[in-house]
């Protein structure tokens, strides 16, 4: 059987496909929906809440600066450099509608990073949080940025709140090292001096660069996705159009009045930037920034406030709210779903969350390329366990081997991607565009995945971090979900190491939730969980991994070591 197909095994009221040509742009979506929504709340940090009519008029005051303020002309790119406040969606789309190409960057990035972005990117602007400042002094003589606008924490709080934030954060906190940018304005100014300037209409079609997003540089010097406006507007329909999926009732599960959704995950992140930035226009939603998820006991204070319908988050952060000892005092009543997206959802998580929550946790899975979303888990107790779900509407799947031969349904194999928020290619790199597709087109993903007949796709791991001992393919997301299940481990990752007799073993890194926890006591869960080849031949344990600010085990900083 035929493994790439586009599938019309979809819950109910899920459409098999999506209508893109209904909206001309990001800031044609952006625009109407701001009409609709005027009065709806539409994102809330630090309980303050701006809404759908507020972000309309503070984004166009941006607009309007950057149009009569600078020489910035359409098409040039503008770096923000912020976490989860309300300044981020004020600049990103005041930044599209300004006819600019934003370009997402991670606030953690270190001053090389940074510098090796902004010179790709070829960035004119950078929109930057005050505490960054010092890392901007020293790379920005290095790069083409010509204009800096400084965003302080507290600066869109009322305004005695404002001050105490910003004091805390630089004076209590001594949260913002020292630096010297006599040439940066102040964001909150720039909106003040925007105020009134009705921004000049861009014309901006689905095949123009709306963002460059940066991967994550696992193979090399970080490359910038090039997505379009046709590639964001089509998976924002895709998304939005698995929110329409009905219960056995025929009612929508989630519904047409302003949900409230909790956004712990970074903007700056595609998945977060795509599903909470953009998607929850459409439907008219209230998003709840989360500035620091890391904080858990103020992540616990944060959730207790709200009677919320659905949450984004990954494994490592489930697992930390789960441990806090406020989590039961929380008020799920309303959760309706929960998506696991950026890494693999361990199976003792996965469970562990629905019994406390009575809500299940839906896998989903994208990449950078695919604007990301690609597979998104069922609603309404159809979610398979194990699975990232099903293709979103207006997407082929195929796996294939590794001479490129497409493989019957149910066999592994590397998957690869066909629709249309699949990326035009990488910023400046049309090598590594062409590497990226086979001769028909297809985005070849680096993951290896099975099929199954109904549809529903499993990621079984990444082709690099592919263990092989004695010729057998060892899969560390199997091993780490495995051992992860064992009662006093809280976080597992398994590499490949060489080894003389096999070519390979393995090497199991344990962060334990228990503090008697053994080796030895590892090593026999280990023998009795797996065949010979697969059980771990070195062990450590450690009191935390390295991960991305998104949460993602960072397997090759564990192979460096």
């Amino acid at each position: 059987m035929q493994a790439s197909f586009w599938n019309d095994k979809r819950p109910p009221g899920v459409p098999n496909e999506i209508d893109s040509t209904q909206y001309s742009s990001i800031i044609d979506v952006f625009e109407r929906s701001c009409k609709q929504f005027a009065d709806r709340p539409a994102f809330t940090n630090m309980d303050t809440t701006i809404t759908y009519g507020d972000l309309d008029r503070l984004s166009a005051d941006f607009a309007g600066y950057l149009q009569t303020q600078t020489d910035l002309q359409p098409g040039d790119r503008i770096a923000i450099q912020m976490p989860n406040v309300l300044q981020f969606p004020v600049a990103v789309f005041g930044a599209m509608r300004a006819g600019l190409v934003v370009v997402n960057t991670n606030p953690l990035y270190t001053a090389r990073e940074m510098r090796h972005q902004f010179k790709d990117s070829g960035a004119r602007a950078l929109i930057y949080m005050n505490m960054f400042g010092h890392l901007v002094e020293e790379v920005a003589p290095d790069t083409d940025l010509k204009y800096l606008f400084e965003a302080r924490m507290g600066d869109m709080l009322p305004a005695a709140k404002g001050w105490l934030v910003n004091t805390v954060v630089k004076k209590v906190k001594k949260m913002v090292p020292s630096f010297n940018l006599p040439q940066a304005v102040s964001f909150k100014a720039a909106l003040k001096a925007g105020k009134g300037k009705a921004p000049m209409p861009v014309n901006k079609t689905h095949d123009d660069v709306a963002v460059l997003q940066y991967t994550g540089g696992t193979t090399g010097p970080s490359k910038g996705a090039m997505l379009t406006h046709g590639n964001i507007v089509s998976n924002m329909l895709q998304v939005y159009a698995n929110l329409q999926q009905r219960d056995e009732s025929g009612e929508k599960i989630m519904g047409d009045s302003s949900e409230i959704i909790i956004c712990p995950l970074p903007l700056y992140h595609i998945f977060a930037f795509t599903a909470n930035c953009m998607c929850m226009m459409l439907a008219g939603y209230h998003n709840v920034l989360i500035t620091n998820p890391r904080d858990i006991p103020g992540f616990v204070k944060e959730l207790k406030k709200w009677k919320f319908s659905s949450m984004m988050g990954l494994n490592t952060l489930f697992v930390a709210l789960m441990e806090h000892p406020e989590f039961d005092q929380i008020d799920f009543s309303h959760l309706k779903g929960t998506t696991s997206g950026g890494t693999a959802l361990v199976k003792a998580t996965a469970e562990r969350w629905e019994k406390k929550t009575h809500s299940r946790i839906g896998e989903g899975y994208g990449l950078t390329e695919c604007s990301p979303v690609v597979c998104s888990s069922p609603g309404g107790g159809l979610a398979r366990l194990g699975t990232v779900g099903l293709p979103v509407p207006s997407t082929a799947l195929k796996v294939v081997d590794e001479e490129g031969n497409e493989l019957p349904i149910g066999e592994r194999g590397e998957l690869c991607v066909k629709g249309p928020q699949v990326m035009k290619g990488y910023w400046q790199r049309d090598d590594a565009t062409k590497e990226s597709f086979d001769a028909d087109g297809w985005l070849k993903t680096g993951d290896v995945a099975v099929i199954d007949e109904d549809g529903f796709v499993a990621i079984v791991d990444r082709i690099k971090d592919l263990i092989i001992v004695s010729g057998f393919n060892v899969y560390p997301n199997e091993i780490e979900d495995v051992v992860a299940a064992h009662p006093k481990v809280a976080n597992a990752a398994a590499i490949g190491v060489p080894d003389e007799k096999s070519g390979e073993a393995v090497k199991l890194f344990v962060v334990p939730s228990s503090p008697d926890l053994t080796i030895e006591e590892l090593k026999a869960y280990c023998r009795a969980n797996f065949t010979g080849y697969k059980v771990p031949k070195h062990f450590e344990i450690r009191e935390s991994l390295p991960m991305t600010p998104v949460g993602k085990i960072l397997r090759r900083e564990l192979r460096d070591v």
